[in-house]
C-alpha cells in the first residue's frame, strides 16, 4: 500500500478514481484531480511548498516530485505523463506535456502545453519550454516543434492507458492471494504451490 502522510497540519487531497501503488509516498500539501495514478516507489513530497496535479496525471515508477522551500511549488496540468525515474523540482508542467524517462526538471522551469522533454534530459532552472516543443540533452536544448495533433494524441493515449492499467491493479488488489511477498524464488515457489 502507499504511504500517505499528513505533515504540519497539511493532508494530501485527492479527486475521484485515483490509484496509488505499493511503495508510493504522498506527503503533506499535495492535491490531485481525478483519475491520477502514482506508481511503485514514486515520491510526492509536499513538505515545504504545495504540489498540485490536474486530472489524468500519471507519475510513473521511481519518480520524485519536490518543491523549493516557500519559493517554487510543483504545478502539473491535465493529461500529463511523468515517465519512470523522473525528478521534478519546483517547476510547472502544463497540460498535455510528456516528461521522458530519467529526465530532471529544475526550479522555476516551465514546460509548455503539449511539450515533450526527451528521456534523460536535464532542464535547468528558469528554462521556459514553449508549447509543442521537443527539448532534449544535458543541458536540455530546443530540438524541434512537435505536430500539435500528434502530441495531443500521444499524451492523451498515455493518460488513458495509465487509467486502464490502474483498473487492472485495482482488480488484482481485490484478491490478496494474487500478491505474494517473498524474499527468494524458493519462497515464491512454495507460496505458489500452497495456493494451487
Amino acid at each position: 500500500m502507499a504511504l500517505i502522510k499528513k505533515l504540519n497540519h497539511m493532508a494530501p487531497r485527492f479527486g475521484r478514481h485515483c490509484y496509488f501503488s505499493e511503495g508510493a509516498a504522498i506527503i503533506g500539501d499535495v492535491c490531485m484531480g481525478d483519475d491520477c495514478t502514482v506508481w511503485f516507489n514514486a515520491v510526492l513530497r509536499g513538505d515545504v511548498h504545495f504540489i498540485k496535479l490536474g486530472n489524468r496525471v500519471n507519475i510513473q515508477d521511481g519518480s520524485c516530485l519536490h518543491t523549493l522551500n516557500g519559493k517554487a511549488p510543483i504545478i502539473i496540468g491535465d493529461d500529463v505523463t511523468v515517465g519512470h525515474n523522473v525528478t521534478l523540482h519546483g517547476c510547472e508542467v502544463k497540460s498535455g506535456a510528456l516528461i521522458g524517462m530519467g529526465s530532471t526538471v529544475l526550479d522555476h522551469a516551465v514546460i509548455g502545453h503539449g511539450a515533450i522533454v526527451a528521456a534523460g534530459a536535464l532542464v535547468l532552472k528558469n528554462t521556459v519550454i514553449g508549447d509543442g516543443e521537443l527539448w532534449g540533452g544535458v543541458p536540455a536544448r530546443f530540438i524541434k516543434k512537435v505536430n500539435p495533433e500528434q502530441a495531443h494524441e500521444l499524451n492523451a493515449t498515455y493518460a488513458q492507458h495509465y487509467i486502464m492499467y490502474s483498473d487492472w491493479y485495482r482488480e488484482s488488489d481485490t484478491n490478496p492471494d494474487r500478491t505474494l511477498y517473498c524474499t527468494t524464488s524458493e519462497e515464491y515457489e512454495a507460496e505458489n504451490e500452497k495456493q494451487a
